[in-house]
């Protein structure tokens, strides 16, 4: 028989829409509903905000809202659902998950914690070089505040194996998400890299949410998406031989083209011959693309390579303090009066000693974006929003930019207008490094609960 799996993204970050993974777990009719909610330095700010607020619990702040939102479909249809929610605490996670499946009278669910990709208290002693420049790990242990290796889909089969419906795990590749699924319900093996590399390409398709259905992709004039508003997420139909169907509902806004997958295949890969998982080094060079409907394409032809030895593990770590804020001109002469603005706040760093490693004074609307390359003698805009940021080493140097900055309020230039500084200004930089790791140094361990 010619089974198709039914996968469905329900996010491609923390922030992503809820909306659309609600539709999809109520109308779509799916075996699986994937949540991907983290970025590179997704754990580190976690781990900063955990040593700042002990009562925070570790998992996605937007948990209940997503549970909350599709729980009652997915347990109706009987759609397992597989998510990083679990971020630092995935533990935490499952137990919420219990209580809200308790609270909603879904009782029974088996939910499984998949944790173990934290190794912040060994990754010294277990990585030796930093990818980015060179030097050896150590150097980062004054600054370090968090490390997690990204590991792969093998301990969320092997949750799917014992049955669990829930999944929950901590720091994943984003791919595994949608690998484990298939590879269990296809009983591929963890080293038939030839399947496991179409399934890593489908999943890579799937990881970005909207990506694949028109989201960040509208360019009026030039690349129109219909109703981007209202964006679906998309839902491949998966089949044994690796190959899919990306679509989405049909009731949805958005597009699945040939050039939305293309976009999508190609984005944040290094090398479409060598794309390095922890399951597989996918090969996307022969991959075909095919229009089969409207809003399904078909994509088959993806292939793979033995997985690395080792894993990539991500290192937190604190590297100052940016401290920030905005204030606006407009009418006749606001770029003027910005670039008088710009020249009086140099001057005034200067009287208080601010020790900035960076310090950037940009226009918005102007020059924020493209710096230097700016074209010179634009037309002048009507109204400017000045921006001004510095990198400092200390939270006592980065509070000198607001202060500064309110100072425009009666001490600056004329028709100033500034906003009442009740928001945060000043925020730690968490910088992220790379190395690699041995992946047996890295151990899965698989907890689970019943509602």
């Amino acid at each position: 028989m010619d089974r198709v799996v039914r996968i469905g993204s329900g996010s491609g970050w923390w922030g992503d829409r809820i909306e659309p993974a609600a539709l999809s777990a109520q109308h779509g009719q799916l075996d699986y509903l994937c949540f991907e909610t983290m970025a590179e330095a997704t754990v580190s700010a976690a781990q900063v905000r955990k040593r700042r607020d002990p009562s925070f619990a570790g998992y996605d702040t937007y948990l209940d809202d997503r549970m909350g939102a599709v729980l009652p479909h997915c347990m109706a249809h009987g759609t397992r659902i597989i998510s990083n929610q679990g971020w630092i605490n995935p533990a935490g996670a499952a137990k919420r998950t219990v209580q809200l499946l308790a609270q909603l009278g879904l009782h029974g669910v088996k939910v499984a914690a998949v944790s173990g990709s934290l190794i912040t208290d060994r990754v010294l002693e277990i990585t030796d070089t930093i990818l980015e420049n060179g030097k050896p790990t150590k150097t980062l242990a004054d600054s370090m505040i968090s490390a997690e290796a990204y590991m792969g889909a093998e301990p969320i089969v092997a949750a799917l194996e014992q049955g669990a419906h829930i999944v929950l795990t901590g720091r994943v590749a984003d791919p595994s998400l949608f690998v484990a699924p298939l590879a269990f319900e296809f009983g591929w093996s963890s080293l038939d890299h030839a399947a496991i590399g179409a399934a890593s390409g489908i999943g890579h398709l799937l990881e970005c949410g909207a990506q694949v259905t028109g989201g960040y992709f509208s360019d009026p004039g030039f690349k129109d998406v219909p109703r981007p508003w209202d964006l679906g997420f998309p839902i491949a139909q998966v089949r044994a031989d690796g190959t899919a169907v990306i679509g989405k509902l049909p009731q949805t806004g958005g597009q699945v083209s040939v050039q939305t997958v293309k976009e999508q295949l190609l984005y944040e890969v290094h090398d479409p011959a060598n794309y390095l998982t922890p399951d597989v080094v996918v090969d996307f060079m022969n991959t075909q693309i095919e229009q089969v409907g409207p809003d399904r394409v078909k994509v088959s032809g993806i292939c793979g390579k033995p997985r690395p030895a080792t894993l990539k593990v991500s290192i937190g770590c604190i590297e100052g303090f940016i401290g920030e804020d905005m204030f606006f001109y407009a009418g006749p002469g606001a770029l003027e009066r910005a670039q008088l603005a710009k020249q009086v706040l140099e001057n005034r760093f200067e009287i208080v000693g601010l020790q900035a490693e960076d310090l950037r004074i940009d226009f918005l609307g102007l020059n924020a974006i493209h710096g230097q390359a700016t074209p010179r003698n634009l037309p002048a805009p009507y109204e400017v929003a000045v921006r001004v940021a510095a990198r400092t080493r200390t939270r006592e140097q980065a509070l000198k930019v607001g202060r500064e900055v309110d100072g425009m309020a009666v001490s600056g230039i004329a028709h100033t207008g500034k906003r009442v500084p009740h928001q945060e200004r000043v925020r730690e930089v968490i910088g992220v490094w790379s190395s690699l790791v041995p992946r047996e140094h890295v151990q899965a361990k698989i907890e689970y609960w019943v509602s």
